[in-house]
């Protein structure tokens, strides 16, 4: 790995990091984080390639907020962490991006799969899932279900990431 892929590396591991301890610590990833992100990725493409960098930062952002988006405008995810996504995206191609977000999203399907799992509550999940298809009809989960509890969505994006630039080492 290159020198300036390598900061560049560290450099969103870092913020990723800070990300998910604010999530886990208190369900918010603070704005000055992500707005600090965003200069630094962009800042960080301008730097190693220029104006084509400059537009694939901005392009790698769209697309991570854009693939995203729909997740919170139906509920299923916080601003917070839309906002996570776009920032992770300035920092890679926009091919990377595309695929940082799609891993993120997998890790996160996976995630909620396990926590249902470990806590015990599979067999309640698929039942409402099940009734919810019969009745074609959308039921919030009970009050004891972990299903209805927020997930700190930043782990996701941090896996996903990861995946992505060192199994996809073209990504960025």
């Amino acid at each position: 790995m290159d020198k300036e892929p390598f900061i560049t590396v560290v450099v969103l591991l870092g913020l990723l990091s800070v990300a998910v301890v604010g999530d886990l610590r208190r369900h918010r990833i603070p704005n000055v984080l992500i707005l600090l992100g965003v200069c630094l990725g962009l800042v960080g493409q301008a730097y190693t390639a220029g104006l084509t960098g400059l537009g694939n930062g901005l392009l790698g952002m769209l697309i991570g907020f854009a693939v995203f988006l729909p997740m919170y405008v139906f509920g299923g995810m916080a601003a917070g962490d839309v906002k996570l996504m776009a920032m992770v995206g300035t920092f890679l191609t926009p091919h990377g991006a595309l695929w940082a977000a799609f891993l993120s999203l997998i890790a996160g399907g996976l995630c909620g799969v396990l926590i249902v799992l470990v806590r015990g509550q599979a067999q309640q999940t698929v039942g409402r899932y099940w009734l919810m298809l019969r009745a074609r009809a959308y039921f919030a989960p009970a009050a004891d279900e972990v299903a209805g509890k927020p997930f700190p969505y930043s782990i996701a994006v941090l896996l996903g990431t990861l995946i992505s630039i060192f199994w996809l080492p073209f990504s960025h």
